[in-house]
């Protein structure tokens, strides 16, 4: 079974940059397609990036130009590279991995293995 363990979170001033990370264990990691998700209370889970097996990347228009999504399959390990960050980016960030049949796996339904999330706040 797979294991998604993210981390990189933190409390970062609007205009930073962080880098958030989620490291695969207990299975093969290339097969997967991953996804990034984030999450605030009391709101639905909602879709931030998407990275297939062939490296092909998807991105919500709130983050496009901004975020880049990326993975190292020799390290398993995906990454969120996130540039300019603004206060309403504030929530916790859920990594995922799936096999979806379709393309952009935008939806929680398309990702079966989900991490614990990392929490990320932009201060005004």
């Amino acid at each position: 079974q797979v294991r998604l363990v993210e981390s990189g979170g933190g409390l970062v001033q609007a205009g930073a940059s962080l880098r958030l990370s989620c490291a695969a264990s207990g299975g093969t990691f290339s097969p997967y397609g991953m996804g990034w998700f984030r999450q605030v209370p009391g709101k639905e889970r909602e879709f931030v990036a998407a990275i297939g097996r062939t490296f092909i990347t998807n991105y919500a228009d709130s983050v496009t130009g901004r975020f880049a999504i990326s993975r190292d399959n020799a390290k398993n390990t995906v990454y969120l590279q996130m540039n300019s960050l603004r206060p309403e980016d504030t929530a916790d960030y859920y990594c995922a991995a799936g096999t979806p049949s379709s393309w952009p796996p935008r939806l929680t339904s398309d990702f079966k293995y989900w991490g614990q999330g990392t929490q990320v706040t932009v201060s005004s």
